[in-house]
């Protein structure tokens, strides 16, 4: 199992960017799919979590309105669409397994910098 996270990098504030996570050794359907963030000095957090095998999606206060989370069932990859971004999103993001599912897969993380 593989989950390929990438399209981190470095924005400016108010920028937009956006993830990818592809997943191999299982189909988007087999398991809750979301995104995790982990900020310098601070605790990781869930950033978003597609709630029970269907689109309905949970997202951190902080993102609401601003991270979109979406998924293509044919090419197995879960996105993270990322807009107004701020220097607090600032943090290595994790494509995981989540909910129900919480803790049984985690891919490598790739960096956020929101910076000017």
């Amino acid at each position: 199992v593989l989950l390929q996270a990438s399209g981190g990098g470095l924005v400016q504030p108010g920028g937009s960017l956006r993830l990818s996570c592809e997943v191999w050794g299982f189909t988007l359907d087999d398991y809750v799919l979301g995104w995790f963030r982990q900020a310098p000095g601070k605790e990781r957090e869930g950033v978003s979590c597609f709630k029970n095998h269907d689109d309905n999606t949970y997202y951190e206060d902080s993102v609401k309105g601003r991270f979109l989370m979406s998924r293509d069932n044919y090419v197995n990859t879960v996105y993270l669409q990322m807009n107004n971004l701020k220097p607090e999103d600032t943090a290595v993001y994790y494509c995981a397994t989540c909910g129900i599912d919480y803790g049984t897969y985690w891919g490598q993380g790739t960096q956020v910098t929101v910076s000017s």
